[in-house]
């Protein structure tokens, strides 16, 4: 199993890649402990001060100004986490659980949050026994940090709720043991601290990002492949031409195209045929998905910068002598989160769309020069006639979930958290919409790995057989009709895999 070095303010997106991946073993970069302990140490010394900091001997939200006798105080940190465990909805996956909890361990390891080494120690004890809390994916406003869900995942550390042990769901109490963890009792702010934060609402949106750049390989080369099975030109991706608008992605996409074709026997065959251009699904590559991949690396960087953050609150700043200042602010905000996975939206949107439309270029035989839907003896067979129609469906699909979530705003708590980022409802949409755009290439994929073969005895390009040589080891060339869905879903799943990442080493998608 790999283990994963989580050094507070440094974790890489290859880290998290690998943590949604799969089970990983995490540790704590050693140099954290000693800001740690400084942090819970401040948080000590202020309440021997006797002076009011908000969650900390306050109430919460608008019950700020109700101060909580010193003898009440863990009482009242745990009160918090019952109280606002309040998810409902289907349970957020393995893989998003692991990416929150990574980074949460990062975030209270910075030194800002006053919780004692214990809770961190507790938390990466969770990761390495692959012990997952149950946590519900709907309840969060993306304010106030992601209060309800990771309000279930304190729960666990205190014994209550429940946990996922090796697929099965259990009591806290043996999830705890299973983890080696006693159960805790929460001294000042730390729940507080386990609770604030956007932790979810970015592993929810970091882990359809991971999604759509696999969706986004496999839809590089169902492209390629679609120009080849539609006697389509490659000079639409010279480098000439994209260097004179300037975009970089867009460069970068043409080089990806220009690598894919290189050495096709089935354009040199027609080269110089009297068909000036081609439809946009086919010319107009490199721009919608150089503006695709554009989007993608815009959230790639804010949800890293995220990942990495301290967005509880208040948050405790301890100077050289050891003095402590607690200050009440609002790095709880998800708007960031919210904007990158709306724009998200549209790059996932947009590679289902323009893979919709190269499906239905292949469908048309008066602009394919193919057979009517991909099949020989059409009107016997109706070919891929209602796989088109299924990837319309999807795209169409794709376009509602696409409306951005960040200009909404419901106020909550008597209006004292009064505007909110609904950045944990725009990234919750993100799965199905990179998983609908995930089925749309594989219908694609098939579609044109079909219409390159019915081009035979000309041969596509060295790495585009090889594609589809990927394909035909799962789906065999469609001579007769039979049911679509086992092939769809076949494609399907070495889309979600990965297994096209690699015909496109020329793109650095991370």
């Amino acid at each position: 199993m790999t283990t994963v070095i989580l050094e507070p303010s440094c974790v890489t997106l290859d880290q998290l890649r690998s943590l949604w991946r799969a089970p990983a073993t995490v540790a704590l970069h050693a140099d954290a402990r000693t800001r740690i302990d400084a942090s819970s140490a401040a948080i000590v010394r202020v309440l021997s001060q006797g002076r009011a900091v908000y969650g900390v001997n306050t109430g919460f939200g608008s019950l700020a100004r109700t101060r909580i006798d010193a003898s009440r105080l863990a009482e009242l940190q745990r009160a918090l986490v019952l109280s606002h465990a309040a998810g409902t909805g289907a349970l957020l996956d393995d893989a998003v659980v692991r990416l929150t909890i990574a980074q949460k361990i990062a975030a209270l390891a910075r030194g800002y949050s006053g919780v004692r080494y214990e809770i961190i120690d507790a938390l990466v004890k969770l990761l390495n026994a692959n012990v997952l809390p149950c946590i519900p994916s709907q309840g969060s406003v993306g304010a106030s940090g992601d209060l309800a869900p990771l309000a279930h995942l304190a729960a666990l550390l205190i014994g209550e709720g429940s946990a996922r042990v090796d697929g099965e769901v259990v009591g806290a109490s043996a999830a705890l043991a299973a983890a080696g963890i006693a159960q805790l009792e929460l001294a000042p702010k730390e729940g507080l601290a386990l609770l604030n934060g956007t932790q979810v609402s970015t592993a929810v949106a970091l882990a359809a990002l991971f999604a759509t750049e696999r969706a986004m390989a496999a839809a590089f080369v169902a492209g390629a492949l679609s120009v080849d099975a539609c006697l389509g030109s490659d000079t639409p991706f010279d480098a000439r031409i994209q260097a004179v608008r300037g975009h970089p992605r867009q460069l970068d996409a043409a080089r990806v195209y220009r690598d894919l074709l290189a050495g096709s026997a089935i354009r040199a065959s027609h080269v110089d045929c009297p068909r000036v251009q081609d439809p946009y699904s086919l010319r107009c590559q490199p721009q919608v998905m150089g503006a695709c991949l554009d989007q993608m690396r815009y959230a790639a960087s804010v949800l890293l910068t995220e990942a990495n953050a301290v967005s509880d609150n208040p948050l405790v700043f301890v100077d050289g002598d050891g003095e402590a200042t607690v200050l009440s602010g609002g790095n709880f905000h998800a708007e960031p989160v919210a904007f990158a996975a709306d724009n998200l939206a549209l790059a996932i949107a947009e590679i289902g769309a323009l893979s919709e439309r190269r499906i239905a270029l292949l469908m048309d035989t008066n602009l394919s020069g193919l057979p009517p839907f991909l099949v020989r003896d059409a009107g016997l067979n109706s070919g891929f006639m209602i796989a088109h129609v299924t990837a319309a469906a999807l795209a169409s699909e794709n376009k509602a979930l696409a409306h951005p979530h960040s200009i909404d705003s419901l106020p909550t708590s008597a209006n004292q958290e009064d505007h909110v980022s609904m950045a944990t409802n725009a990234a919750r949409r993100l799965a199905p919409m990179a998983a609908n755009t995930a089925r749309i290439v594989a219908i694609e994929l098939l579609a044109a790995a079909q219409g390159v073969d019915l081009r035979q005895p000309l041969q596509t390009s060295s790495r585009l057989c090889d594609a589809i040589a990927r394909v035909r080891e799962a789906v065999p060339f469609w001579d007769c009709d039979r049911m679509f869905a086992p092939d769809l879903e076949a494609i399907r799943e070495r889309v979600e895999r990965g297994d096209f990442l690699r015909f496109i080493e020329a793109l650095p998608l991370r």
